[in-house]
């Protein structure tokens, strides 16, 4: 014990929800419940405005929400808590060397080992120079207690709630402890605290008069006897201002129990990877697996299993945690789970048969790789060709068609030639030039058997036709052979003008056709491509709508500014557009998938005013007191992400 009251204690008052309110004007003096807004979700922090009703830490939020049912329900936004935090452990860094965080809003500081008091007056002033400093900073409060010892630091931040600072004076201690509740010393929980009662000990003096021996009996040697000398008043213990992280671990509680086994093997092994990346962050390694499943009864089972040396490889914890998962009877359901480490060191020592079965995996998951890429080029090739054939067919039957008419106007015996130059394009498949070119064969042989010799020339026209390659040529020689045989040998030159025509006629129809075949492939193509782009339209729509709005959280629209999420369901959510330093702001309506609204980072509490018509313009960053600057000092983090009172 001190002799000075130079142990500070700092609390922020309902951290997460004077945070939020002094990030949202709107709320600012209502009732505010941040934490898990799910089924299951837990209140994390309650402003004084939602402690009236009854709402406090740890509650159910459904019980929560009966309590107070027109409350803000928002959800935890930790990036600004931690950015707030550390402008306050640099705060609390310019007092003293020795900064002991707690959580995130707490924090013991030992103002005589920086030189900033050295007894009661001293401390009182520093204590309320903090307060004055975090409020221009932050635009929050917290509460100050000063004492001797950490134990009497943190009753007095506690006794000085909401906004205040409290001094112990040295020699009081036993006056001010002997009324409280047992429950006020530290170590002292729901068990302990009843076991105690069942005992007849229910304040702090009660349990100084009981004496030593009596709660040695009652509760163990080192328990007992720590109990005591706090009631005492007595707590030798330093700030500490780095501690040694003794495990790592995170979990989940799920909105609904989950049944399927391989859903709980995929949860575990998502908690592991979040779990080795915590370990890494904080430069630790572990060498013991610890998995922590709760049943749908609320029985929780707890297993571990110890490697051969610490690790920080992924695929170790991963492999571990799913064999302590096979021994763990999940078939009733599962409704919260937990992956740890402990045993942390700062080395790790690989484990060879980890590693050689992680490449056997990344070889597999190689090989897997390489044949779906195959999979993909054939199935690409296979459209490819689909594509391909597709166009030719379209140009093939034009060029049918075109055949088909051709063959159709040879008169007499180029009825057959007609049937011919319609059957010929499916099987070339190349246009009218050549359908035409078949049909004519047919229909000129008819067009010279009917002529006989006075239609010889006829059919000279008509071999003439065919050479051009042209349908409408042999019908031309049909003809001519037909008018040859009529008019006699004078018909030859007749015939011979008609078949040039025709001839040229043919060129200039299959020319046609392989435009138009050509018009009809590209056509095909762009209609591909149009549908690839609708594709990814609609993927983008999928994306835009599948985003989730969580009630409290930052976002931006490109015309109407900043602002934050009040609420969304149903395709729908609704935004309130105001800044921390702006009045109550006006709240409008959006689809989900509305591409000028998008996330963002939460703004600075403390900034430059910003008009009423201020919307879009950001706040400027925090202001600091004039005798602090940014660059003095380093900020102390390492502090779970939690809120007290």
């Amino acid at each position: 014990m001190r002799t000075a009251p130079t142990i500070l204690h700092l609390d922020m008052d309902a951290f997460f929800a004077a945070a939020e309110q002094a990030a949202k004007p709107s709320l600012r003096g209502k009732p505010v419940v941040v934490g898990g807004l799910g089924p299951r979700g837990v209140v994390a922090t309650a402003s004084y405005e939602a402690r009236r009703f009854g709402v406090h830490s740890a509650m159910p939020m459904a019980q929560a929400r009966r309590l107070a049912p027109n409350a803000a329900y928002l959800v935890p936004r930790f990036s600004l808590y931690r950015a707030v935090s550390e402008q306050v452990m640099e705060l609390l860094g310019r007092l003293s060397p020795l900064v002991e965080p707690l959580s995130l809003d707490e924090a013991f500081v030992d103002l005589e080992a920086g030189g900033s008091a050295d007894d009661a007056a001293s401390a009182r002033v520093a204590g309320e120079r903090l307060r004055r400093d975090i409020l221009a900073v932050t635009g929050l409060s917290g509460s100050v207690g000063l004492a001797g010892s950490k134990m009497l630091a943190k009753i007095a931040s506690e006794q000085a709630k909401p906004d205040g600072l409290l001094l112990i004076e040295p020699g009081t201690e036993r006056e001010l402890l002997g009324p409280m509740s047992v429950r006020t010393l530290p170590g002292v929980g729901p068990a302990t605290g009843e076991h105690l009662r069942r005992a007849g000990m229910t304040t702090v003096a009660e349990l100084a008069e009981a004496g030593e021996d009596e709660l040695v009996r009652l509760l163990g040697k080192a328990h007992g006897t720590s109990l005591f000398w706090m009631a005492m008043g007595h707590d030798d213990r330093p700030v500490v201002a780095e501690r040694d992280a003794k495990s790592v671990s995170v979990e989940d509680t799920f909105d609904v129990d989950l049944h399927d086994r391989v859903r709980v093997r995929i949860e575990v092994e998502r908690l592991a990877d979040r779990c080795v990346r915590r370990l890494r962050e904080s430069g630790h390694s572990g060498r013991t697996i610890v998995l922590k499943v709760r049943r749908y009864d609320f029985s929780t089972l707890t297993r571990s299993e110890t490697l051969r040396g610490p690790t920080d490889d992924p695929e170790v914890v991963r492999e571990a945690a799913g064999r302590l998962l096979e021994a763990v009877d999940t078939t009733g359901g599962v409704r919260l789970l937990g992956v740890g480490v402990t045993g942390l060191a700062d080395y790790t020592q690989e484990d060879l048969f980890a590693q050689a079965a992680a490449v056997e995996r990344a070889e597999r998951e190689a090989d897997e790789e390489v044949a779906e890429a195959e999979r993909e080029a054939h199935e690409v090739d296979d459209a490819a060709r689909a594509g391909t054939r597709a166009g030719r067919g379209a140009w093939t039957g034009v060029g049918g068609a075109a055949g088909a008419g051709t063959g159709s106007r040879a008169p007499a015996g180029g009825a057959a030639g007609a049937e011919a130059g319609a059957g010929a394009p499916a099987v070339t498949g190349e246009g009218v030039g050549a359908a035409g070119g078949a049909g004519v064969r047919a229909g000129a042989g008819d067009g010279a058997g009917a002529g006989d010799t006075p239609g010889r020339e006829a059919a000279a026209g008509a071999q003439a036709g065919v050479e051009a390659g042209t349908g409408t040529g042999g019908a031309a020689g049909g003809s001519s052979g037909a008018e040859a045989r009529a008019a006699g040998a004078g018909a030859g030159a007749v015939t011979r003008a008609g078949t040039g025509a025709g001839g040229a006629a043919g060129a200039q129809a299959g020319a046609e056709a392989r435009a138009g075949g050509a018009s009809e492939g590209a056509r095909v193509g762009a209609v591909a491509s149009t549908g690839a782009e609708v594709g990814a339209g609609g993927a983008e729509r999928e994306a835009l709508a599948a985003r989730r709005w969580a009630a409290g959280h930052d976002v931006r629209h490109a015309e109407y500014g900043a602002g934050w999420v009040q609420g969304s369901g149903l395709g729908r959510v609704t935004v309130r557009f105001e800044e921390p330093g702006s009045p109550p702001g006006r709240v409008r309506t959006f689809r989900v998938d509305d591409p000028d609204l998008e996330p963002s980072d939460p703004l600075p509490l403390v900034g430059q005013p910003t008009a009423v018509e201020g919307a879009g313009q950001s706040s400027g960053p925090a202001t600091r007191p004039k005798d602090l600057s940014p660059e003095e000092g380093a900020g102390v983090s390492g502090a779970s992400e939690r809120s007290r009172p």
